[in-house]
């Protein structure tokens, strides 16, 4: 099983949780229809990695910044910074024929997260940012988020069972985009202005 840090301890997700499609200007950069319900789809457990790839199996991948959320008792536990790792060309492909997303977004290796700390009071106050060799790339809030991380979660609850530790990822805003290698990339979470938490990554 593969792990993430929370605050401090180790903790093996059973999987990870993802809305797709949860930011306004995302959907527009990638020519997406609005979606008239919640799009949810899953990675699992060996999803997770530390290692950041450019491609996989000669696909190039491409990078989308996402805040992240443990859970414990069913319902948000802490926060982290999560980049979710897409194979966009076989993700087209899929998507024009009406198929599942899995081959392009639920495989090895597809997720990498920051450490995860408590969360706070106000979770409308995070933000994510995301800067790749030292530039801005994506940046964005709870604020622009179609589907609240509270919605997020009572929405699973009506039809999936979340262990403690299972990651939610919440969607990526706009500026997503192909992973070159020897890339730094940099992902924030912040309250406010503030960094709460944050990790680096260099490209292979």
């Amino acid at each position: 099983m593969r792990a993430i840090k929370l605050t401090g301890l180790t903790v093996y997700p059973s999987k990870i949780v993802c809305v797709g499609r949860n930011y306004m200007a995302h959907i527009q950069e990638l020519d997406n229809e609005i979606p008239r319900s919640m799009v949810i789809f899953n990675k699992p457990n060996s999803a997770i990695t530390d290692i950041l790839r450019s491609h996989i199996d000669d696909q190039s991948l491409h990078y989308e910044g996402e805040l992240a959320f443990t859970v414990h008792d069913a319902k948000l536990a802490a926060v982290g910074f999560g980049l979710d790792l897409t194979k966009r060309a076989l993700q087209s492909t899929l998507k024009e024929k009406g198929l599942p997303w899995e081959r392009a977004k639920a495989f090895d290796g597809a997720a990498l997260f920051s450490e995860f700390v408590a969360l706070p009071k106000d979770i409308k106050r995070l933000s994510l940012r995301l800067d790749v060799d030292g530039q801005l790339r994506q940046a964005a809030g709870v604020d622009l988020m179609i589907h609240k991380p509270d919605d997020i979660i009572r929405e699973l609850a009506t039809f999936i069972t979340l262990e403690d530790g299972d990651i939610i990822m919440t969607g990526t805003p706009a500026g997503v985009g192909q992973i070159m290698p020897g890339q730094l990339f940099e992902g924030q979470v912040l309250l406010d202005d503030k960094p709460l938490v944050s990790a680096k990554w260099v490209a292979r």
